[in-house]
């Protein structure tokens, strides 16, 4: 798979229009001996001091700092004292926007180890995807653009739409504030989105056994015969 590195001036974009082109697009991950790449399936847009949902409604803190800065870099943040999320700046320095990565399809590399199960991480969710690709605050403000970590658009061999991800667009998840905007992009047709009421069963055992062979098992579990 032939891939292009995405310049900044992509994430310079009017943010709503770097949300829809990052579904289907590559994250790539080189701060390892083996490369990881994952391919975006479901992403979230938050916009301006404005936007009830976003970090910045209250303003410029030192925890949204870096969504002010420079686009193309990472905003990770903290939540729940559990989990990180990973975010990347948009459009304009000083204007507070940012795409929230929600979920992802492991293509190729190795993923970190859940060591509750003995298994590598599934990224169905904005923080096992930080889990699976260890991302923590140490990352916060890292640089997308040129750095070991970045993302990439698929190169098409043929001509068309081929190969190219449905998108659909729904209220963003787990806010209480700005749910009538529609600012959630995901591919629908995924087996790996973060929202559990909207998996299939069939989706469900997919990740399963997606885990399963990462971890070089193969086995099936009860759950996997039913």
């Amino acid at each position: 798979m032939r891939l292009n590195r995405l310049p900044q001036t992509f994430y310079s974009q009017p943010t709503l229009e770097i949300a829809r082109a990052l579904i289907g697009s590559i994250l790539v991950d080189s701060r390892t001996a083996q490369e990881r790449r994952l391919k975006i399936v479901e992403v979230e847009a938050y916009i301006g001091e404005d936007d009830p949902a976003c970090h910045a409604a209250r303003g410029r803190t030192k925890r949204n700092e870096v969504m002010y800065g420079p686009p193309g870099h990472a905003y990770i943040y903290f939540i729940y004292g559990m989990y990180h999320c990973l975010n990347i700046v948009t459009e304009r320095e000083g204007f507070p926007a940012a795409v929230l990565i929600r979920a992802a399809e492991p293509l190729s590399g190795d993923f970190e180890i859940n060591p509750r199960t003995g298994e590598p991480f599934v990224p169905n969710g904005p923080g096992k995807l930080t889990l699976a690709i260890n991302l923590n605050l140490r990352q916060n403000g890292l640089d997308l653009v040129d750095g070991a970590m970045y993302v990439a658009s698929r190169i098409a061999s043929g001509a068309g739409n081929a190969g190219r991800a449905r998108i659909e667009t729904g209220s963003r998840i787990g806010i209480s504030a700005g749910q009538e905007r529609q600012w959630r992009f995901y591919d629908p047709d995924s087996d790996y989105l973060s929202h559990r009421r909207q998996l299939s069963h069939r989706r469900q055992l997919s990740q399963k056994r997606y885990a399963s062979q990462r971890n070089g098992s193969g086995k099936r579990t009860a759950k996997d015969k039913t």
